[in-house]
């Protein structure tokens, strides 16, 4: 039997958390070689700690990508996130640079050529998922949780909030009933800000973010809601602990409302299953939560390192769909090519649209004119719909 009445969570964290630091970095690298030249192979790790970026990885593209154009890259999306700390400073970082050239026994194993079909990079197992929670067919807790952070970022970033600084985390719990959620019991929020600020003072700067966030009526009990409650956040970032390139996939993705394959996405270039065929994944269950098939869509597609075709594509709709969940899964192969390639012409992943995804969610966006965020259009609703009328 399904719970009906629960509390659920879900967490978001800044694009000034260190392990959101290495992400837009290494997606940095990657949009800066998709620049150059579309086809290119990347697959970049970022370490950040105090006053020290490390770049290690796998390459395959324009030899115009030096180390030093990397060093570059990776000092500039630190400045935009607004890092200038004494222990952590985009100008003053030490910056290594560890990247080669991708394996060859890779390479020959997914590359296309005479009469093979490129094949998925890697093995793996990549879920998507959409419900009619919020508009953007997201699990609520994380679409708030990002909202909550993203207007704090943009108040630090117009100026209209000096005293916050980059790195911060929001964690938003709502009750559900019958399913469906009806209000927050409980939200957190750990801004990093200057030492000229109480904690008092930093707390109300917060509150009208979240009040203003969260739908009419939503926002918890006061004794429920929580500002940087050890009292004091000045050292933060990469200062304050270290980070990693994808160690945040759960926030990258739906906030453990649905599955996740285990994949990091950041750092990735789209040949990489572990983020084209998750995009896929999102757009499929997205689309059919959009036609009206269905209230909730999990999918999982699954691949094998060099071969073309996924090797399953299950779907479940949680009881809530309009049409058997087998043919759902057929008229999705039908309608969309989802080998390595077909994934990346369908949505247009060989451009850089990535930088942008690093930080609060890959999910739940706006696509975008330039192609970002193509996963999230629901341009195939009425095909699914007439594969299956």
């Amino acid at each position: 039997m399904t719970l009906s009445n629960f509390l659920f969570t879900s967490e978001s964290v800044s694009e000034g958390h260190p392990d959101k630091v290495c992400d837009r970095i290494s997606d940095a690298i990657v949009d800066t070689f998709l620049a150059l030249e579309p086809e290119s192979r990347v697959a970049c790790e970022t370490l950040v700690t105090t006053n020290r970026i490390v770049l290690a990885g796998e390459v395959r593209g324009p030899k115009l990508v030096t180390h030093d154009m990397m060093e570059d890259v990776a000092r500039e999306a630190v400045r935009q996130i607004g890092y200038e700390q004494d222990g952590f400073h985009w100008a003053r970082a030490d910056v290594e640079i560890h990247i080669h050239s991708q394996s060859g026994d890779i390479a020959m194993g997914v590359d296309g050529g005479g009469n093979k079909e490129e094949g998925a990079g890697d093995q793996g197992i990549m879920f998507g998922y959409a419900c009619r929670e919020t508009d953007a067919l997201m699990p609520a807790a994380i679409h708030y949780s990002h909202a909550i952070l993203r207007s704090l970022a943009d108040a630090r970033h117009s100026g209209a909030e000096p005293g916050l600084l980059p790195d911060s985390k929001s964690q938003v719990t709502l009750r559900y009933e019958n399913g469906q959620p009806v209000g927050a019991t409980s939200v957190v929020v750990s801004s990093q800000h200057s030492a000229t600020l109480s904690q008092d003072e930093v707390r109300e700067i917060v509150r009208p973010h979240v009040v203003n966030t969260l739908p009419d009526g939503w926002m918890c009990p006061e004794g429920e809601f929580y500002v940087n409650p050890t009292g004091r956040f000045v050292i933060g970032g990469p200062d304050g602990d270290s980070g990693l390139t994808g160690r945040k996939i759960i926030v990258d993705t739906y906030g453990g409302s649905a599955p996740h394959g285990g994949g990091a996405f950041s750092g990735k270039d789209p040949s990489k299953v572990d983020r084209s065929a998750a995009y896929a994944a999102r757009y499929l269950a997205k689309n059919a939560v959009a036609a009206g098939l269905a209230d909730r869509c999990t999918l999982q597609l699954s691949y094998a390192i060099g071969v073309a075709k996924p090797l399953s594509l299950y779907v479940d709709t949680h009881g809530t769909g309009q049409v058997d969940e087998n043919k759902l899964a057929v008229a999705m192969s039908d309608t969309m090519d989802l080998t390595p390639r077909g994934i990346r012409d369908h949505l247009k992943l060989n451009q850089p649209i990535y930088a942008r995804t690093a930080a609060y969610g890959h999910f739940g966006r706006e696509p975008e004119s330039d192609g970002g965020f193509s996963w999230e259009k629901t341009d195939l609703a009425d095909t699914l719909k007439s594969a299956l009328s």
